[in-house]
């Protein structure tokens, strides 16, 4: 099928494309990889009156370590995730993570920020935000937003972002002791979307968890961050007692539906299983790291 008619513009400068979004913003869609946005407009599932391609702005393809976080550039591929060395020693999860994408098609071209902001519920980015507390970046022509993951999903497919307002980096606090992470991820085939997934991210002092993270994706209408069972594990040693007790909470925390993936009790025990396996793998990183 052929997309609707829409104009197309793609600014230079960020300064450009944001006087275009003051103007047209409300009937403009922002594309960086064009992964996600391209399929809907040839579904004419999307039919925009405007297509920003932000693909030729300048200084969005940079990963860095700046002032205690890792910024993640608005125009960073999957791929560039999977093979960066700043991400493989601040946040490992990330380049775990970015393997399970799609297929190399997919990971060459579409970026980690586009992701994030077509808030597929069952994308794998949004449940890595959220157990990293991760911080969206947005800029309009009044001045720069930070937005915390845990507001930016709002319902499927939509977001916090405002109409006039480009993403120009996803912002991931630097774990200041031990820490570990670790993506499970269930799909039917490779490349499929996930039918549950797990993000678990623990830091650990003195043999004790100073923070944990879990985000969770397929089982809502958005990703969701698993708080009670991230509260459980503050403080506390994790044992079995402690990694079971938070894997119950995760999968009381999950509201997935019956589909042709499998039932909705299905996918809460997968939860809690990848809860328990990702705990586990995690508290051996964090370790490991220690060592």
């Amino acid at each position: 099928m052929f997309p609707a008619a829409f104009d197309y513009r793609a600014p230079m400068t960020l300064s450009e494309g944001l006087d275009i979004l003051a103007e047209r913003g409300d009937d403009a869609k922002v594309m960086a990889g064009g992964q996600s946005l391209i399929p809907l407009l040839k579904l004419r599932f999307a039919q925009p009156a405007l297509v920003l391609d932000i693909g030729r702005l300048p200084n969005l393809n940079v990963v860095s370590r700046r002032d205690g976080h890792l910024s993640i550039g608005a125009l960073v591929r999957h791929v560039d995730v999977e093979r960066d060395r700043t991400l493989a020693e601040g946040a490992p999860i990330m380049g775990e993570a970015a393997r399970w994408i799609a297929d190399p098609l997919v990971r060459n071209r579409g970026t980690l920020v586009g992701s994030v902001c077509h808030a597929d519920p069952s994308g794998d980015w949004g449940a890595v935000m959220l157990a990293l507390n991760a911080e969206v970046v947005a800029r309009s022509k009044s001045g720069e937003r930070v937005i915390p993951a845990t507001e930016f999903f709002i319902d499927p497919f939509t977001t916090a972002l405002k109409p006039d307002e480009i993403v120009t980096e996803i912002r991931i606090p630097i774990p200041s002791g031990q820490a570990g992470g670790a993506y499970n991820k269930l799909e039917r085939k490779v490349g499929d979307f996930a039918t549950v997934a797990v993000a678990v991210q623990v830091e650990m002092s003195g043999g004790k968890v100073t923070r944990a993270g879990i985000g969770l994706t397929s089982v809502g209408p958005t990703n969701i961050k698993a708080t009670q069972a991230e509260n459980a594990l503050q403080g506390q040693e994790i044992t079995d007692d402690t990694i079971r007790d938070a894997a119950r909470l995760a999968a009381t925390a999950a509201d997935p539906k019956d589909d042709i993936r499998g039932s909705a009790a299905y996918k809460k025990d997968i939860v809690r299983v990848f809860v328990q396996r990702g705990l586990r793998t995690a508290l051996g990183r964090a370790q490991e790291k220690r060592a």
